[in-house]
């Protein structure tokens, strides 16, 4: 190790071992190459960083190359040249294969961007997903149905991408589909993986569509392996079926026109609890009060026939008659008609005729 040591401080005390050194400079090839080469280790990190660096390395090596076969006449800087030169073009090439590898068609690519790059997910995640349908975009032409009531059995999971589906039962228009929604998440949620039914509603296509869908089976697979791409449908379901109910909530309104808020279930201790319990006959009993004195004039006595017709003051007494606005609001509002409101939603717990505030 001494020995070394000492050979290298020697070699270092001779001095250079040049015999002569060149009175002019190299020419613009060999100073350019060096530019190049100064410019590209300053890359930085990163896919397009690697562009960067691997790019002027390559043309840095390359100029290398023509310096030492028109300036130096060396044939080991030749060699040398051109083989770091293929090797950044290889480079080059490699990372150009894994960005059109990485790269979505064009509809796929605007569904990350608006619904799963908000809740940053990862696009290799995201590639299971899309891997999942079998990268297939399919089209509904105008007023081609997607599911028929009845009929259409669940077996898929569909996403709109494009146009606008219409939903009806039984003839009667309920709510309409659009881009990035799902078309069958209420039936979706509706079965257990080892169950089976139907549609109970009909989606028909206003206008061109196209979306994605996914075999029932193969994303029930990829749920129970994919614990976070499970709590990710769960969620978008979730909010899927929130909107669709808020939609619907434009349908529920009360004979007298009071309309009803499903996001507020204290709307029941408002408009009377006991309208609830009173069922069939509290209707009947609203259909007496708002024909008083129509069916019976002449038992009617004198002194009772300038009150409100929604109100009739025992026979016994004379005090004057309540508002009629204070009447109406409660046992009539208490019950909702929602008879057209769908069956397919009934089952997360919704019936025919609800009591206010008592929607689950």
């Amino acid at each position: 190790m001494s020995a070394n040591s000492s050979r290298v401080g020697q070699l270092l005390l001779q001095g250079s071992a040049c015999i002569s050194w060149k009175q002019d400079v190299e020419g613009a090839v060999y100073h350019l190459a060096n530019c190049l080469l100064l410019l590209g280790f300053m890359g930085g990190s990163g896919v397009y960083g690697c562009f960067y660096l691997f790019g002027f390395l390559s043309a840095g090596y390359l100029c290398c190359v023509l310096w030492g076969w028109f300036s130096a006449c060396g044939l080991d800087i030749v060699l040398w040249s051109f083989l770091l030169a293929v090797v950044c073009l290889l480079q080059l090439a490699h990372l150009v294969y894994r960005l059109r590898e990485d790269t979505l068609p064009e509809e796929f690519d605007l569904l990350y961007k608006t619904l799963c790059l908000p809740l940053q997910v990862p696009l290799q995640t995201y590639k299971e997903i899309v891997h999942c349908c079998e990268e297939q975009v399919l089209t509904l032409a105008t007023e081609q149905t997607y599911a028929v009531e009845g009929e259409t059995p669940i077996n898929r999971l569909s996403l709109l991408l494009s146009g606008r589906v219409r939903v009806s039962q039984d003839g009667q228009f309920l709510h309409y589909i659009f881009p990035y929604q799902f078309m069958d998440s209420p039936e979706w949620e509706s079965l257990q993986p080892s169950e089976e039914g139907v549609f109970q509603v009909t989606l028909t296509a206003e206008t061109s569509c196209s979306y994605i869908s996914w075999p029932r089976k193969s994303l029930h697979l990829l749920l129970t392996k994919e614990r976070y791409i499970s709590c990710l449908f769960s969620a978008l379901l979730g909010y899927d079926i929130s909107e669709k109910l808020y939609t619907l909530n434009d349908k529920l309104f009360a004979k007298f026109g009071l309309r009803f808020d499903i996001r507020l279930p204290s709307l029941y201790h408002v408009l009377g609890p006991t309208a609830a319990d009173a069922g069939p006959e509290s209707e009947k009993g609203d259909e007496e009060v708002c024909e008083p004195a129509v069916s019976h004039p002449q038992a009617t006595p004198t002194s009772l026939q300038q009150t409100p017709p929604c109100f009739t003051p025992p026979a016994t007494t004379n005090f004057p008659a309540p508002p009629t606005r204070a009447r109406l609001s409660r046992p009539d509002s208490g019950i909702l008609e929602i008879d057209d409101f769908p069956s397919y939603f009934r089952q997360f717990g919704f019936s025919g005729k609800v009591a206010a505030g008592r929607i689950p």
